[in-house]
């Protein structure tokens, strides 16, 4: 997937921001489809894409930057190619590089993060820590510039002095970079601080360059007219939004605000479709939600573990089988075109206790797997634990794995999504060929001793994976709120 075009125009624009956990790829298509021009990834950290791969996603037509531990960093697809923005967050020219060259040719352009002020960014020397070093921004941004055919922008806060402010802006515009954004707050401030339309207005009578104003949120934009007049208020050649379009991303549609009922909907469908991962389709839904969160739909949203869970919360039980018979089918499709790529476990498989088998997560206690059930089996009949060999087809990036216990060998003839999953599986076939409990509800079971509960997996595919804590964790709580430390986090990044 090979972008066309190597500019990017930065004027007169509607942009959906940079925002972490927020910006994944349903996010982008639906701010697209209500009107933004230009859309931003969430901010993704160097370290982290410089050890992913490249993949070709056919079955969902997609383009995937996979982390070694097979999770999803970024994904986009050819709706998008030519109007998203891949921003990242770099403290070393070099490696802003090579990230760069890495994803260029499926994006329309690369951004710098420079604003965000949460420690996770800062300790390492990027974000906001950047606007204390202006000579560290100069190589980053210059060597962008020089080494990559995408056009190259930044997103900054402001300075406490308009001084030193002015001074930063005019020696960044000199790297040569097309474009800045702006956070009209120092780092220091949070979205209930006022915005400072005039020192971004400064800015913006300052320099050559366009200047995207952002963080009208909270004091200016509600509906699709404020997004104007916050423009005119900064004089900035374009707008950049990010909490009034996460609440609803129809902020982008010059004919209002739809219903948000509609918006989540579609949202949903778009998650389902590009195999987004729930706990992210989860937490986004209830940043819609926000005061609603104590509704009965809100309930069921908080209550859902899945991506079925949450169509079915919403209605669209029926448009989520629909979805995954017809990518199955693909998937089918692909495989029985290409048998040479599917790549079977590489052990002689006569001697293989299998079954059709698939873990559900729904099935099971919240902190009982069966692979724990396993190991407590062989702790106490005092075997070796268990050893899992997890193989990966190469045409649909589909796990398959192999426990062996006591030297005898148990697979699912079932792939999974995630080889988190196809371990699950495997160890459900060795217990129930065993006849040994396995920990489902309502299954009477020795208990097991007390440790960190395992992440089952049960819906792998999003991104969102340069946090320390999973996406969605936030909704396990009854309601969900942003302190003003997260929301800062939101449109600050």
């Amino acid at each position: 997937m090979i972008v066309n075009s190597l500019s990017l125009c930065y004027h007169n624009k509607l942009i959906l921001a940079p925002m972490v956990r927020v910006g994944t790829l349903p996010m982008r298509l639906l701010a697209l489809d209500y009107g933004a021009d230009i859309v931003y990834c969430e901010e993704l950290i160097d370290l982290k894409m410089l050890q992913c791969k490249r993949v070709v996603n056919e079955v969902l037509s997609t383009v995937d930057f996979v982390a070694p531990d097979d999770r999803v960093v970024f994904r986009t697809c050819e709706r998008e190619q030519s109007r998203v923005v891949f921003q990242m967050g770099t403290s070393d020219a070099e490696r802003a590089l090579a990230v760069a060259r890495l994803v260029e040719n499926d994006v329309a352009g690369i951004d710098v993060n420079m604003g965000c002020p949460k420690e996770y960014s800062t300790k390492g020397g990027m974000g906001a820590a950047l606007l204390s070093d202006p000579d560290k921004i100069e190589k980053i941004l210059s060597t962008l510039v020089k080494g990559t055919h995408r056009p190259v922008t930044c997103k900054i806060r402001i300075l406490p002095s308009l001084e030193d402010t002015l001074n930063l802006v005019k020696r960044i515009e000199r790297t040569g970079i097309s474009a800045i954004a702006v956070h009209g707050r120092n780092r220091d401030e949070r979205p209930q601080h006022p915005v400072s339309c005039e020192v971004i207005r400064a800015i913006a009578e300052t320099l050559s360059i366009p200047v995207i104003a952002n963080g009208g949120s909270h004091d200016h934009i509600q509906q699709h007219v404020d997004i104007e007049d916050f423009r005119q208020a900064t004089a900035a050649s374009s707008v950049m939004v990010a909490r009034a379009a996460m609440w609803n991303p129809s902020i982008f549609l010059k004919d209002g605000l739809r219903p948000l009922e509609e918006v989540m909907q579609k949202y949903i469908r778009y998650a389902v479709q590009y195999d987004n991962h729930y706990t992210n389709t989860k937490y986004c839904l209830c940043q819609m939600l926000r005061e609603q969160l104590e509704s009965p739909q809100g309930r069921l949203l908080h209550a859902a573990q899945s991506s079925q869970e949450i169509c079915e919360a919403f209605g669209l039980g029926a448009f989520y089988e629909e979805t995954i018979r017809e990518l199955d089918a693909r998937r089918a499709d692909l495989l029985a075109k290409t048998p040479e790529a599917v790549e079977e476990p590489a052990e002689d498989t006569s001697g293989i206790i299998k079954m059709a088998i698939r873990f559900d997560r729904r099935a099971y206690p919240p902190q009982i797997t069966p692979k724990m059930c396993l190991l407590e089996w062989c702790r106490r009949e005092k075997l070796p634990q268990p050893v899992y060999e997890t193989v990966q087809r190469t045409i649909d990036r589909m796990f398959c794995s192999v426990v062996t216990v006591a030297e005898q060998k148990y697979q699912s003839t079932l792939w999974d999504k995630s080889k988190k999953l196809a371990e699950q599986t495997a160890a459900i076939v060795c217990l129930r060929s065993q006849g040994l409990p396995e920990g489902r509800l309502g299954e009477e079971s020795p208990s097991l001793n007390k440790r960190k509960r395992e992440a089952p997996d049960q819906d792998p595919g999003g991104p969102r994976v340069q946090e320390p804590a999973l996406p969605g964790e936030i909704c396990k709580k009854p309601f969900v709120t942003l302190d003003s430390s997260e929301e800062n986090l939101l449109e600050g990044c």
